[in-house]
C-alpha cells in the first residue's frame, strides 16, 4: 500500500515508538500505509537526529607526567588543535569511529540527502499513481503515456541514487579522517615514549 500524503510528525513518533517495542516494519508500513522503505527512512532519521543532538556530559581526567603533558602539547599545536579538551575528545571520537571534524557540513550533507530520499520517494510515488492509472483506464491523456511514466521512474532512481551519492562521500569522508585520527594516536604514541 502506498498514499501520496507525507507522514505527519506525530505519525513519525508513533512509528518510532513503536518500532522500540517490537512492532516489525511491515506491520508498520500496513498500519500507516506507507512502504517498508518509508518506515525504514523514518526510524533511520530519527536515529541520525539523536546521534547528531547527542551533547556532551561526562568529564574525562587522567593524571600525566609533565613530559607526557608537553608532548600532548606539542602534537596539538602540530595539528592545529587549540585545546586539550578539543584535542581529548577528538582521539575519543576516533577510537570509537566516530571521527567527524566538520561536524557542521556533515549535518548540512545528511539534511541534503535526507532532503533527496524524500523528494525521490515523492516522485516514486507520483509515477505509482500515474501507472494505476494508467491500468484502471484513467490515463488517456498526454501526461498519463508509456514515456511520462518512465521518465517519472528514471527521475525518482536519479534522486535516490543522488542521495545514496552524497551518503557514500560522508562515509568516505569518515574513512579518510578515521585514518587521519590514527595517525595522531599514533604520533601520540611514539611522543610518550
Amino acid at each position: 500500500m502506498s498514499r501520496t500524503k507525507r507522514l505527519t510528525e506525530i505519525e513519525k513518533m508513533q512509528i518510532v515508538r513503536e518500532a522500540v517495542e517490537g512492532v516489525s516494519t511491515s506491520e508498520l508500513a500496513e498500519r500507516f500505509e506507507v512502504t517498508s522503505r518509508a518506515v525504514r527512512y523514518v526510524l533511520k532519521a530519527d536515529a541520525e537526529r539523536q546521534t547528531d543532538a547527542a551533547i556532551p556530559v561526562s568529564a574525562v581526567s587522567v593524571k600525566v607526567t609533565a613530559a607526557e603533558l608537553e608532548a600532548l602539547d606539542a602534537v596539538l599545536a602540530k595539528a592545529g588543535i587549540e585545546s586539550r579538551a578539543e584535542g581529548l575528545r577528538r582521539l575519543i571520537q576516533a577510537a570509537g569511529g566516530v571521527f567527524v571534524p566538520d561536524v557542521q557540513m556533515a549535518v548540512e550533507m545528511a539534511r541534503y540527502r535526507a532532503s533527496l530520499h524524500e523528494v525521490g520517494n515523492g516522485v516514486a510515488q507520483i509515477a505509482k499513481q500515474m501507472a494505476q492509472a494508467n491500468r484502471q483506464g484513467q490515463g488517456a491523456g498526454p501526461e498519463f503515456t508509456e514515456l511520462r511514466l518512465a521518465q517519472m521512474r528514471g527521475l525518482a532512481r536519479f534522486i535516490l541514487d543522488s542521495a545514496d551519492e552524497i551518503d557514500l562521500l560522508l562515509r568516505r569522508r569518515r574513512d579518510a579522517m578515521q585514518l587521519q585520527a590514527t595517525a595522531a594516536l599514533r604520533e601520540f604514541a611514539h611522543a610518550a615514549e
